[in-house]
């Protein structure tokens, strides 16, 4: 099969070009055809000049009328070039002597370019060129592809390239596996494919630019059902691990949730039921499990260590950052001292001989559970019998991270149990894509008890009246946070450093303590300020968004973010939830310094007039992308060529529709048709 072949084998592609493709994920000739253009550029007709406006990306065709250097503050060259109707200067600052001997007077160039306005009229700069006489084709009746590219890689070269593969589809198409399973209105893949390398003159370019071209829409619902079925055909793959099954240990989960000074609520019990039934089982748990800020998803992560150590196994959980790990810990242990489990903390800033002890009890069983940030998953860290893993944050750390963790549980053909816990809500839309192969659990509401927060948006101008209201605030016995996105000066960021805002806020608010927490601080500094900020000790505390996750204060009941523009939503309504955390009303105050891009405002916004981390979080995929809430910008996965998950969504129910049939009657073209999408797919399968 020619498709099928590398793409080394095309004209002109060497040992070189063709590392240059596989950066784009094209090995073979069938993924150049998969390699769909982002956009397109009209150069099927020549416009007149004098019709052309600033701003338009056009096809000229003219006469060079002057050519000079000129060194009006930078070196350049500028040809005139008129067609009768009008004229416009190409500007050049970067030539060559041969280049500037070809365009001379009575020379006929074609150019494609965008119009600017330029000190004397219309100007291109850099336009693409070419000489031109009687002999010339006429322009290209197709719209021109702008492919996605890579250093080195030019879209000139792709467009020729992808020529060469059009011409092998004439004679082998590509297997169309949705053949019969489609609306006939549907184009096939060939069509599709097709049809958007070389759109005809008068293509719906408007929709194409929307991606919403019935051809665009076919090839995304493939590429969403790879997906799919790639993530189905993983979790069909992990019934055949095998994990421990663990014992029920009714009794001492009966002590546990006594000695609790809560009850768990109903969106607790019912995600503790499904997780309990999981980890009965001999076959590895993959669950997901999601709840808002404050939602109490860490006492459920307890109850799973209990079950683990009840067993004879131990637990590993992991946090994204320092503050966070301690605070596990902190809960952990209480929650599991008592019953005689022991919990350690690694962590990166313990000391080397504070690292061994933990690695030591590790090691031997006389820990039952780790609780630690990226050093549990380092090479010296060794379980005697790792049967589950839960990763706080999951989308805060990498494929291979959570990959690596997992492999310290693996004996023979014996894999821990796994739990992944998210406090930023996952889009349907994005669940059902890209976590098809995780059972999911929700822990629906809140604890009784707790108030919406009341957000505000407001201008830096009115910092001076915030802190009167810290003051009145404090003066009622309750406390604050005031969060600042940076640790010291910046000449790149204009931003209050967090330094510096300690000390105007202990000058304004005189009588009052004013704390100070950011990243940079050692475990035992961070614990000292936070135990402080916890035992009411300080109305204040200044952060940086270390305080972003975990950290739970019921007393403090207003957040200021400065500069919150900055941040993105998922961040800022984290931040919302460190204050609400009890049963009196709080606020949070979002500062911003104009003016706001349209985004910016649109995030501010949405906070405003919502609560509900779902909403939050569909809003944030719309604005971010799913690799970005994923974690997996870094590695590659769930970056779709052509889907857009949030513009797309409607497609979803035909996906899973078409998974589950496939899956049933076709199971042979599963691996072919992923394969045609889906690079990095495996791995992240894994975890």
């Amino acid at each position: 099969m020619k498709l099928a072949q590398s793409a080394v084998a095309l004209h002109g592609v060497g040992p070189r070009l063709g590392e240059r493709l596989a950066r784009l994920g094209v090995d073979s000739i069938a993924d150049l055809l998969c390699l769909v253009p982002q956009r397109y550029e009209d150069r099927t007709a020549i416009r007149p000049l004098g019709g052309i406006r600033p701003g338009e990306k056009v096809l000229i065709e003219a006469k060079v009328e002057l050519a000079e250097v000129a060194f009006r503050g930078r070196r350049s060259l500028l040809c005139r070039v008129t067609d009768g109707t009008g004229a416009i200067t190409l500007r050049f600052f970067h030539f060559s002597r041969g280049q500037q001997e070809g365009l001379r007077r009575g020379v006929r160039l074609r150019c494609f370019g965008e119009v600017r306005a330029g000190r004397t009229g219309l100007e291109m700069i850099h336009p693409e060129y070419r000489a031109v006489d009687a002999d010339t084709p006429p322009p290209e009746p197709t719209l021109t592809p702008v492919y996605p590219t890579t250093e080195g890689l030019h879209q000139q070269r792709l467009r020729t390239l992808a020529g060469q593969a059009l011409a092998m589809l004439a004679d082998e198409p590509l297997v169309d596996y949705l053949a019969g399973r489609l609306p006939v209105d549907w184009p096939s893949i060939n069509e599709a494919i097709e049809f958007l390398h070389r759109p005809p003159r008068g293509a719906d370019t408007a929709m194409l630019l929307a991606g919403r071209h019935p051809c665009q829409r076919r090839i995304a619902l493939e590429e969403l059902l790879a997906h799919r079925l790639s993530l189905r055909n993983a979790a069909a793959g992990r019934r055949r691990e095998r994990a421990p099954a663990f014992d029920p240990a009714d009794d001492l989960v009966a002590c546990f949730l006594e000695s609790l000074p809560f009850e768990l609520t109903a969106g607790q019990a019912s995600a503790w039921g499904e997780i309990r039934e999981d980890l009965g089982e001999p076959v590895p748990m993959y669950r997901l499990l999601q709840g808002d800020v404050g939602s109490g998803k860490t006492v459920i992560a307890a109850l799973a260590a209990l079950r683990a150590a009840a067993s004879g196994c131990q637990a590993a959980v992991m946090a994204p950052t320092e503050l966070l790990a301690e605070q596990h810990q902190a809960n952990l242990g209480a929650w599991l001292k008592p019953l005689g489990i022991k919990v350690v903390l690694l962590t990166g800033s313990l000391t080397a001989a504070e690292r061994r002890a933990a690695q030591e009890m590790l090691a031997s069983g006389a820990a039952a559970v780790a609780v630690g940030t990226h050093a549990l998953f380092q090479a010296a860290v060794n379980f005697r019998q790792l049967g589950l893993v839960v990763v706080d944050e999951q989308h805060r750390f990498g494929v291979h991270q959570r990959l690596s963790l997992k492999r310290k549980g693996e004996s023979g053909d014996i894999v821990p149990h796994q739990l992944v816990m998210t406090a930023t809500p996952i889009p349907r839309t994005l669940a059902m894509t890209a976590y098809a192969d995780l059972d999911c659990s929700v822990v629906a509401g809140l604890p009784p008890g707790r108030k919406p927060v009341r957000t505000a948006v407001m201008p830096e101008q009115r910092r001076g009246r915030i802190v009167e209201r810290i003051a009145a605030h404090s003066r009622a016995g309750r406390q604050a946070y005031w969060v600042c996105p940076l640790i010291e000066e910046s000449d790149h960021v204009e931003s209050s450093a967090a330094l510096e805002l300690e000390r105007e806020l202990t000058e304004a608010l005189p009588g009052l303590s004013v704390g100070l927490i950011h990243g940079r601080l050692k475990a035992a500094e961070k614990e000292q300020v936070m135990r402080a900020f916890k035992q009411a000790r300080l109305d204040v505390l200044v952060a940086t968004t270390v305080i972003e996750v975990g950290v739970d204060v019921p007393n403090a009941t207003l957040m200021v973010v400065e500069n919150a523009e900055r941040l993105g939503l998922a961040q800022l309504h984290q931040l919302r939830g460190r204050v609400g955390r009890g049963r009196d009303e709080s606020d949070c105050v979002l500062l911003y310094k104009a003016p706001l891009s349209e985004h910016a405002r649109e995030r501010l916004k949405v906070l405003r007039e919502t609560n509900d981390g779902f909403v939050v979080a569909e809003k944030d995929m719309q604005l971010r992308g799913p690799g970005e809430l994923l974690g997996t910008r870094q590695t590659g996965i769930v970056e779709l060529r052509v889907a857009d998950l949030a513009r797309d969504a409607d497609l979803l129910p035909m996906v899973v529709r078409l998974c589950d049939e496939l899956m049933t009657d076709e199971p042979g073209c599963v691996a072919p048709l992923t394969g045609r999408w889906i690079r990095a797919g495996a791995e992240y399968a894994k975890v």
